[in-house]
């Protein structure tokens, strides 16, 4: 990840901001060539996202790493990638993606749809006029590399106050923080 202490050199790599315009506790940038190579094979030196927090002179400071494996992948799987017995793969699931000309009800503090939404069922989403989705970008680990506490190196953020406001769904017998 040392390259990539600097930002730009991410986007020159071909990294791209996910939802740049958006205030985020934390940014994901994100590689989506990556992302499909994650599918079929894991690859340290290939994170799917590189995961930035804002600075305060507009900048972005790198503190971690996201890799990501396909929704169906088994749990051993998962595991020989990257240990269960001390990562936290996780899914976002229950997603209710918006209906046409609906997009700002994504964000703010009283979102309906997507990852911030309130809408986590079928059928709310449904009756909102939404498209359910049982879970989106498939399974998903991070790491905070230079966090000092263990549990959170591998937490599923970086400052236990969530990094998105989804359901988590854990591999079986594994617990969330």
């Amino acid at each position: 990840m040392a390259p990539y202490q600097d930002y730009r050199k991410a986007l020159a790599d071909g990294y791209v901001i996910f939802l740049p315009n958006v205030p985020q506790h934390q940014y994901h940038f994100t590689k989506a060539e990556y992302g499909l190579e994650a599918r079929s094979h894991f690859d340290p030196l290939k994170p799917t996202s590189l995961l930035y927090t804002k600075t305060a002179d507009g900048g972005y400071k790198l503190v971690g790493a996201m890799y990501t494996d396909r929704v169906d992948a088994p749990e051993d799987e998962l595991n020989d990638r990257i240990p269960l017995s001390i990562a936290q793969w996780h899914q976002h699931i229950n997603f209710c993606k918006a209906p046409e000309g609906q997009k700002a009800a994504y964000f703010g503090p009283d979102a309906k749809f997507g990852l911030l939404g309130s809408i986590t069922t079928r059928e709310a989403c449904e009756e909102a006029g939404g498209e359910f989705h049982p879970h989106i970008f498939g399974w998903m680990v991070h790491v905070y590399p230079y966090k000092t506490d263990p549990k959170k190196v591998w937490s599923v953020d970086d400052d236990n106050q969530g990094h998105d406001n989804m359901d988590h769904s854990p591999m079986p017998g594994m617990k969330m923080n």
